[in-house]
């Protein structure tokens, strides 16, 4: 069976609870939570206009979900677009079983890694192996706008552990 695009989009909003689960990506909050759908007619590939990403509105932030887990049949990587407006952060925390690259589209960020700081303008990017400790904190005044790959996608457990209450990283940034 092949569906067309906007197929697949009603599909994911139809209700039906045999097929749907919700997973947390990175909040506590439970509006935060992200559709994860096991619907094997989802398609293996897939064309994602802005328009058409998935909105996770957190405190401080709003991704927009390019690609993961229940937008395409079977995908390793997650790629999310994170707006974070003058004043907000993506604050200490670590990923414990994926790596991620972080491009920095407009904006200035401060960015932390383990206890490093360093400055990031538009076209500046980072690689950051599993487990390493990191923030994003938006100083500038314009939005921040980043892009977020993260892989691998399908690697249980909790996706992102926040550090940001605990020592070293609750007095760095002082």
């Amino acid at each position: 069976m092949v569906l067309r695009l906007d197929q697949v989009k009603d599909a994911s909003n139809a209700g039906s609870a045999g097929c749907r689960q919700l997973i947390s990506l990175d909040s506590r909050v439970a509006s935060s939570r992200l559709l994860l759908m096991s619907d094997p007619q989802l398609p293996s590939w897939r064309f994602v206009s802005f328009n058409e990403t998935e909105v996770e509105k957190l405190p401080g932030k709003t991704h927009y979900w390019h690609c993961k887990p229940g937008m395409v049949r079977d995908t390793n990587l997650m790629l999310v677009r994170a707006q974070l407006p003058p004043g907000e952060a993506h604050k200490f925390h670590f990923h414990p079983k994926m790596e991620e690259i972080l491009y920095v589209l407009s904006g200035t960020a401060e960015q932390w890694v383990e206890t490093e700081k360093r400055l990031m303008k538009p076209g500046d990017s980072l690689y950051l192996p599993i487990g390493i400790v990191h923030g994003t904190y938006n100083t500038g005044s314009e939005v921040l706008d980043f892009l977020a790959v993260l892989s691998p996608a399908k690697s249980g457990g909790p996706v992102t552990v926040e550090v940001s209450d605990q020592e070293p990283w609750k007095s760095l940034r002082g």
